[in-house]
């Protein structure tokens, strides 16, 4: 089912591959739809081409399977609106960042192309997060170095890329953003990507889903919402995306600045 699923969602427009404008990672299936999934689907909206990469399949979470991270993250790909959605298949909670993790996620990064790359906090409460967050940067700096060589699936050696931009979003601690995004117009959309994941999170009538956790209460789903109104206020807007930066940001001009109410 899970696989089917997947197929019919690559097979489908939306499922087109080829070069991408943002690439978003996500260390576990439902990483980016908490910390990104309405700046996404705002990006989509203006035109821009955007794609989801998961590094594990999600397997240690105490609730649901593989299958239905499968399933749910296909569903909550079709209502972001995303164009390609891969699973990198590493080991849930046991990868590395090392020269095996970080060709393997090269590889990935050739293959589409992205401008911009949106990633796992820099720290958190998961471990995980971190870990990727790391694997990420330093794999983007070496995806444009012309003798790490690495090839597609069909064994052609992919060309060097590296992305002009590496951002995090926030995940559980909070970190003070460096910028922010709007999301107001497109919160309503992002919350459906994210209670698509029905074994995960609160949803009536899934106790049998697994365990009671960190995530699967009422409660979690009522934070989401409380930060994503805490980070929109920064910037006079009901909801807001904060994202963290190492590389600083510059503009050419003012038109894109958010006007706050005084």
């Amino acid at each position: 089912m899970a696989d089917t699923l997947v197929k019919n969602f690559q097979n489908s427009p939306l499922g087109a591959g080829g070069k991408l404008d943002i690439l978003a990672i996500g260390v576990h299936p439902d990483d980016v739809e908490l910390g990104c999934s309405g700046t996404i689907i705002n990006e989509i909206k203006n035109g821009k081409k955007v794609g989801v990469l998961d590094l594990t399949q999600g397997e240690l979470g105490s609730r649901g399977s593989i299958e239905t991270r499968y399933e749910e993250a296909a569903k909550a790909a079709m209502i972001m609106g995303i164009h390609v959605r891969e699973n990198l298949k590493m080991r849930d909670g046991f990868f590395k960042n090392d020269e095996e993790h970080q060709r393997k996620l090269i590889a990935a990064i050739r293959k589409y192309q992205p401008e911009i790359i949106i990633t796992n906090s820099l720290s958190d409460r998961h471990p995980d997060h971190g870990r990727a967050a790391k694997l990420t940067t330093d794999s983007c700096f070496l995806s444009g170095l012309i003798k790490v060589e690495t090839t597609d699936e069909q064994g052609n050696n992919q060309e060097p890329w590296k992305p002009k931009y590496v951002f995090h979003y926030i995940q559980d601690r909070y970190h003070e953003p460096d910028f922010v995004i709007d999301i107001s117009n497109v919160f309503e959309q992002r919350m459906e990507a994210v209670k698509a994941y029905t074994t995960q999170f609160y949803n009536p009538g899934n106790e049998d889903d697994g365990p009671q956790t960190y995530i699967s209460t009422a409660a979690f789903l009522d934070s989401i919402v409380a930060r994503a109104r805490v980070i929109g206020k920064k910037i006079g807007v009901q909801y807001g995306e904060g994202f963290n930066t190492e590389k600083r940001i510059g503009m050419k001009n003012f038109d894109s600045l958010v006007t706050i109410e005084t």
